[in-house]
């Protein structure tokens, strides 16, 4: 009995053809990451700016203007309120809420003290319609270390990945995962930049592992062009590509569609996992077009590998 396909085994599409529109759609995506994160910024969790973190559940709809100039009153500047949806927050929904304030710390006065009368004030400022659903708090010390290390670390898994790419395969191709996996993280990024989506160790967290998720794509794809060079002698680049991307592409969508079906569940999970699967659903769809439309064509403009082949760019324009 016949398996079920979805998509047929074989393809047999021109991906190299259309490298200009993927490269425009892409490029449209890069700058628009890099201008909002310039501008905008990214909205920090609590885990990066410091500061305290209640969140409540009251009976009835919250309303988040009224709850803002309520706590406002209380002279910690602008809190930044959000509701919170999931589980008990959903009866009735909008009923649950997160309020984050940074408390001014004065000359040697205990930063646990003036945490806890900050969350003493708002508790009695709001009275006792809302209930107490959790408190956090994270000093501006600890937060500015925890922002500063977790670029460190999305930083030095970009490079030694393509490092050991480099090593993996040619040097070719460890430029083309750099650019793929950097990509990759600064898009992804860049949406939460310009959605204002809380940034936090969840988000960094997901981002590492996206590096990870999207340099096995490209793996594959550089694998699988490596073999039919060894095969195909004399065939040219660009042709190489599109076969070796074709021979790949029914792996690499079954592949991408069962993890992100693996990951919807996780987006109602509540507000701990809502960041880190955002990203990694982000991450997959975009993952996936750098590997077949970013790492693999990337290689037409490179020096060819080994030092030997036709002029792979005009071949590459011939082709198109």
């Amino acid at each position: 009995m016949p398996l079920l396909r979805i998509i047929p085994e074989t393809t047999n599409v021109d991906f190299v053809k259309w490298r200009w529109l993927a490269f425009s759609i892409d490029g449209l995506l890069l700058v628009m990451s890099i201008v909002s994160i310039l501008t905008l910024g990214l909205n920090k969790g609590l885990d990066f700016t410091g500061g305290v973190q209640l969140e409540v559940k009251a009976a009835q709809v919250i309303d988040v203007g009224k709850m803002r100039a309520e706590v406002e009153q209380l002279g910690y500047g602008i809190p930044a309120i959000t509701t919170v949806s999931g589980g008990v927050c959903d009866q009735p929904a909008g009923s649950c809420a997160r309020i984050r304030v940074q408390p001014p710390v004065k000359a040697g006065q205990d930063a646990g003290a003036a945490s806890q009368a900050v969350i003493n004030a708002i508790r009695a400022k709001l009275g006792a319609g809302y209930a107490n659903r959790g408190v956090a708090t994270v000093g501006p010390k600890v937060s500015g270390e925890l922002l500063g290390d977790g670029i460190k670390a999305t930083i030095i898994a970009v490079i030694l990945i393509s490092v050991w790419v480099w090593f993996r395969f040619e040097w070719q191709y460890g430029i083309g995962a750099l650019i793929a996996t950097g990509h990759d993280v600064l898009v992804v990024a860049g949406f939460y930049s310009i959605f204002q989506w809380e940034f936090d160790l969840n988000t960094v967290a997901a981002l590492l592992l996206l590096a990870g998720y999207s340099i096995n794509d490209t793996v594959v794809v550089f694998d699988r062009i490596r073999e039919n060079r060894r095969k195909y002698k004399r065939m040219s680049l660009p042709d190489l590509i599109n076969l070796s991307t074709n021979h790949i592409a029914t792996r690499t969508t079954l592949v991408s569609l069962a993890t992100a079906l693996s990951v919807i569940p996780l987006l109602f999970g509540g507000p701990v996992l809502l960041n880190f699967s955002r990203a990694i659903l982000i991450g997959i769809l975009v993952g996936t077009f750098s590997s077949t439309y970013v790492a693999a064509a990337l290689l037409l403009y490179l020096p060819p590998v080994g030092g030997k082949g036709v002029s792979q760019d005009k071949t590459a324009d011939a082709s198109a």
